[in-house]
């Protein structure tokens, strides 16, 4: 009989660990888990009893806010969007639904006031309401529209930055979408394959960024030394290039030049110059000066790493290569199968960003503090130095070729001198030759910069001096004055 009892309760303690095993499994080991599954609807629909934080532009202006619908246990909460499709894709959408992206899914926790325990038990003790947090953003809806009209009905990007503080100021992407039609209209937005007009092309395509690139380039040959303003580079043409006839031909620096100073090279844009820069430079210090700007890696934003893409060289399969590519022809921002350069706007507005801050990047920033319910200021984001990416006098040498670019190189005539800035246009052909990939990137005002921008429009029929130069210029008068 005390067998039998022995063995029973062997059997019951048995049970009682395995229930102990389970119970802690779901509640405490794997409960994150559990709360993300798609198919458990309880946070979601807790998360909507809860009132949202709300999102602002630098100047106050409400970007997101919330809508309150019944009362009491069925008081739900959702999201509107006062002003559409102005920031549609740095600010993103957050739907019970249809689940967030951008800024919104970026801050996801802050917003839904999902806090650590010792937060939430100091927020009991002071009486801390049961909301989301405040986000203040760094974008100015002023400039953010000068660029949405300036790209008008043209597929593209704008990014522009602060080059001291990495303050993203303009983030636009054309074509837009409105937020407060994702949760009724998310399958047409997501399956339209000719506008894609979900895709951030600030941040997710990229681009082959042509003879823009030519500023990493010139930094790079400037930086080890190899080089000077003065250095005479052979810029006649054409030229074998890695085995292959390069030409300056059907691009701003078309032409035959002979022996030229590379300052020249660049404010022309003389493509065969700067095919034998990178030539006597190599690949690998190509590839590290790349890196030392950001290439290779996703940037440093406050941003969803799903909603960005690295830029750098992509063989024909898509994949980053750091050699076995046509030194000559990447070091001007294209390339073939082998490797080609591809960069994305906020890569480019950061290359120019870094020359502009006399050669130090800043770590670029959507978000400049977040606010709890009662007001207080809970984190408040201070600029941030990643790290020095080539020599202070490397980026006097290079500002003052930039600003010769604008003044009587390729830019010259679009206006951009009023605001004294230092500049390089940039045109890669795509489609087999039949469009353009037009380019502009810049800092001003060149002695004292307080803006870097970047832009670049798809397959356009102009230049980058007649087609991204000029929206540029209308951001620029509208942050600058």
């Amino acid at each position: 009989m005390n067998r039998q009892i022995v063995h029973l309760m062997g059997v019951v303690v048995a049970l009682f660990a395995l229930l102990v095993v389970f119970t802690s499994r779901w509640a405490v080991f794997e409960a994150e888990s559990l709360e993300h599954e798609s198919a458990n609807r309880r946070p979601l629909i807790e998360q909507a009893q809860i009132p949202r934080g709300i999102i602002t532009a630098a100047d106050g202006t409400v970007l997101a806010r919330n809508r309150r619908r019944g009362s009491g246990s069925s008081r739900l909460f959702t999201r509107v969007y006062p002003q559409r499709d102005l920031m549609a894709h740095a600010l993103g959408y957050s739907f019970i639904d249809r689940g967030n992206a951008g800024i919104e899914r970026e801050y996801d926790d802050e917003l839904a006031g999902r806090e650590d325990e010792f937060t939430t038990i100091v927020d009991e003790l002071t009486g801390g309401t049961d909301a989301g947090n405040d986000v203040r953003l760094t974008l100015d809806p002023a400039a953010q529209r000068a660029a949405i009209a300036a790209l008008g009905d043209r597929k593209g990007a704008v990014v522009a930055l602060e080059p001291d503080t990495g303050r993203v100021r303009v983030m636009a992407s054309v074509p837009q979408y409105d937020p407060n039609e994702i949760p009724s209209r998310f399958s047409q937005l997501a399956t339209d394959n000719a506008n894609s007009p979900l895709l951030n092309r600030a941040t997710q395509s990229t681009y082959p960024p042509g003879s823009a690139f030519k500023v990493v380039t010139a930094a790079a040959a400037l930086d080890t030394g190899k080089f000077t303003p003065d250095s005479i580079v052979d810029g006649s043409s054409p030229q074998r290039i890695s085995g292959v006839p390069l030409s300056n031909c059907c691009t701003e620096g078309s032409g035959d030049f002979g022996p030229i100073p590379l300052a020249v090279a660049l404010q022309r844009s003389v493509n065969t110059a700067f095919a034998n820069v990178a030539v006597e430079l190599g690949q690998d210090t190509l590839v590290e000066y790349m890196k030392r700007f950001g290439f290779y890696e996703d940037p440093p934003l406050d941003y969803p790493d799903a909603q960005m893409a690295p830029s750098g060289i992509f063989n024909g399969d898509g994949d980053l290569v750091e050699d076995g590519f046509d030194v000559g022809r990447a070091a001007i921002g294209q390339g073939g199968a082998e490797g080609q350069t591809r960069a994305t706007v906020l890569q480019m507005a950061l290359v120019a960003a870094a020359i502009g801050n006399g050669g130090v990047m800043m770590e670029p920033r959507l978000v400049e503090r977040i606010v709890s319910p009662d007001g207080r200021v809970r984190e408040r984001f201070r600029p941030r130095r990643l790290r020095r990416v080539v020599k202070e006098e490397t980026a006097r040498q290079l500002a003052a070729m930039m600003r010769g670019v604008v003044q009587s190189g390729t830019a010259a005539g679009t206006g951009l001198d009023a605001f004294d800035a230092a500049g390089k246009t940039g045109t890669a052909e795509v489609q087999g030759g039949a469009a353009n990939q037009a380019w502009f990137i810049a800092f001003a005002p060149a002695e004292d910069p307080k803006v870097a921008i970047a832009v670049t429009v798809e397959r356009t029929q102009g230049q980058g001096a007649s087609v991204a130069a000029p929206i540029a210029r209308q951001v620029l008068a509208e942050i600058l004055g």
